[in-house]
């Protein structure tokens, strides 16, 4: 791609009737106007769902098809997906894109349709639990090889990539430590050795990075988190050239369809998300930095914290940190217990991008498939805790956080989670 961060490409041609949007508006402008379509019911300012599973047959259905202007059948294509796809799209950066009814079902899907028997995957480190089992577990009955790399290690993509590799999976920044990893580098590294380079940017959202823009050459997101950012939806999102992303099959084969409904709430959703993610930003960088000062508090695990290096890579590929903040509380899983008892505003609770504050323990969560060996050696210990921060007041966060540090007794003999 050649666009660049925070700027679509504009001579992408908007998909069935959209109205065109200039380059050079930003984007809260894009969100809320960028998938405008003139022929809504009744001139209707919010887009119409159409809640229908089959569509009228024209009598010029042939040609009609032919220019991709009509519609069969809901599990391929329906003009309430159309809405948050066009915006996502477009924030991406990308040529096509596809909805999928999980983040799960995007990663299923274009993982299934891009390798074969004899490929081999490499596995970047960080990647969430999910899309682990499913490298681990499935890919491997139908001949395909799965290598992982470490965090470690990830930083030198030369020394890991070869021949044999197919297909190249990373998330930046990681689940839960916060690693950031170096797309472009990776992506350049791919392009010499002929490996597809798919990037998972749910922590990041397109508002603070852009992987396309990059170098990488597809990217997904579990739409479940940050695009929808309200807890009320499950969906999921690939953006890409329109050749890769064509060969995607598996959403019809598979029926990972997105909900006509779940479709209207993430375009519903979608229209608040540069502003939703700008306090989202502020939250984590309050936190992180009011956490690294407090004893209960061994280390803060945020994007560019880890080193200088990370420091380097992330002030040059992202625009904003993030909301997602975890913290090694010292005192293990006694004081985990303890200082989750005494959060006011954080939710207890999976998952991460709404608008409430969620906290939740990996190891019993998205990491609880993993060994207490493995746990060890990706750097999961028994005091971790992450904080994924909504759009309450920062200044509320900060001390709630922190009086929930104050809290903690790594004397107390309180059971632990």
């Amino acid at each position: 791609m050649t666009s660049t961060p925070g700027e679509p490409e504009a001579t992408v041609a908007p998909k069935k009737g959209f109205d065109p949007i200039p380059s050079w508006v930003g984007p809260t402008t894009r969100l809320v106007h960028g998938a405008r379509r003139p022929d809504w019911n009744a001139g209707s300012v919010v887009p119409p769902i159409y809640q229908t599973s089959t569509y009228h047959f024209p009598s010029e259905y042939s040609e009609a098809a032919q220019h991709g202007n009509t519609y069969l059948y809901t599990r391929s294509d329906n003009p309430s997906v159309e809405v948050p796809a066009e915006l996502i799209r477009q924030m991406e950066g990308g040529e096509a894109v596809r909805l999928f009814a999980s983040g799960m079902g995007a990663i299923s899907a274009t993982v299934l349709s891009l390798v074969q028997p004899g490929d081999e995957v490499v596995a970047v480190g960080g990647l969430y639990g999910g899309t682990t089992d499913l490298l681990s577990e499935l890919l491997p009955r139908f001949g395909v090889r799965v290598r992982t790399v470490r965090d470690e290690a990830a930083g030198m993509p030369e020394a890991v990539l070869g021949n044999p590799t197919r297909l190249v999976l990373l998330e930046s920044p990681t689940n839960p430590l916060l690693h950031v990893h170096d797309i472009a580098r990776w992506a350049a590294t791919c392009d010499r050795t002929s490996a597809m380079l798919l990037v998972d940017n749910t922590f990041a959202t397109p508002i603070n990075q852009n992987p396309l823009a990059l170098g990488a050459d597809l990217v997904v997101e579990s739409a479940t988190k940050y695009l929808g950012g309200h807890s009320d939806l499950v969906a999921g999102a690939l953006v890409g050239p329109r050749a890769l992303v064509g060969r995607v099959d598996a959403k019809f084969y598979f029926g990972a369809t997105l909900d006509p409904f779940a479709a209207y709430l993430l375009g519903r959703s979608l229209k608040t998300l540069a502003l939703r993610v700008e306090r989202q930003n502020a939250s984590g960088a309050r936190v992180a930095a009011a956490a690294s000062v407090h004893p209960a508090v061994a280390r803060v695990h945020y994007p560019g914290r880890a080193s200088d290096a990370e420091e380097e890579i992330a002030a040059r590929q992202m625009r904003g940190r993030g909301g997602v903040v975890s913290l090694s509380l010292r005192g293990g899983r006694v004081a985990v217990d303890q200082f989750l008892r005494s959060l006011r505003f954080v939710h207890v609770a999976s998952s991460l991008g709404g608008v409430e504050s969620l906290a939740c323990v990996p190891r019993l969560t998205s990491h609880r498939h993993l060994s207490e060996e493995e746990l060890q050696a990706t750097g999961i210990d028994d005091g971790l805790v992450r904080l994924a921060f909504g759009i309450e007041d920062s200044a509320d966060l900060v001390r709630d956080v922190t009086e929930a540090l104050d809290s903690i007794d790594t004397h107390s003999k309180a059971a632990p989670l």
